[in-house]
């Protein structure tokens, strides 16, 4: 059963999704499902807001639509929305800009794709756990993430 598994994860992954502009999501929602069974979290880079803000970008709704599939596909699965910031900025805001964008994601699942607001918690952790440094574009792309976390 396990390589079956395996082999889903793989054509999940190299399967091409049909994206709003500009965006191919990284997962498909089986290839979501698999990552959270095997590793408990997984992290997405292809939820983009506007500047500063929590205003949810267009090119997300393919990858929101992944989240949704997903969610839907398992009504018994609860997850926390991780948002994190890269250091630009003063900490104190990265944080609350980092609460007010997972809320905001929670905001869309429910309202756009009729997930139960019961299922799904939010945290903010602005730039306090970096996955990269900080000193380079490429870093601080890698440290602006939305993690969804296994319940």
């Amino acid at each position: 059963m396990r390589l079956w598994t395996m082999l889903i994860a793989t054509l999940a992954l190299a399967v091409p999704v049909a994206a709003a502009p500009q965006q191919k999501p990284e997962f498909t929602a089986v290839a979501l499902a698999l990552a959270l069974q095997e590793k408990g979290t997984v992290a997405l880079h292809e939820v983009q807001f506007d500047d500063a803000k929590a205003t949810i970008k267009v090119e997300s709704a393919r990858t929101l639509a992944s989240i949704g599939e997903l969610l839907q596909g398992d009504p018994t699965l609860k997850v926390e929305i991780r948002v994190h910031t890269d250091n630009a900025g003063a900490p104190a805001v990265n944080l609350r800009l980092s609460r007010s964008r997972a809320a905001a994601i929670k905001t869309y699942l429910v309202e756009h794709l009729g997930i139960t607001p019961e299922r799904l918690t939010t945290s903010g952790f602005g730039d306090t756990r970096p996955v990269a440094s900080s000193a380079t574009e490429e870093g601080r792309e890698r440290n602006r993430r939305v993690e969804l976390v296994k319940k």
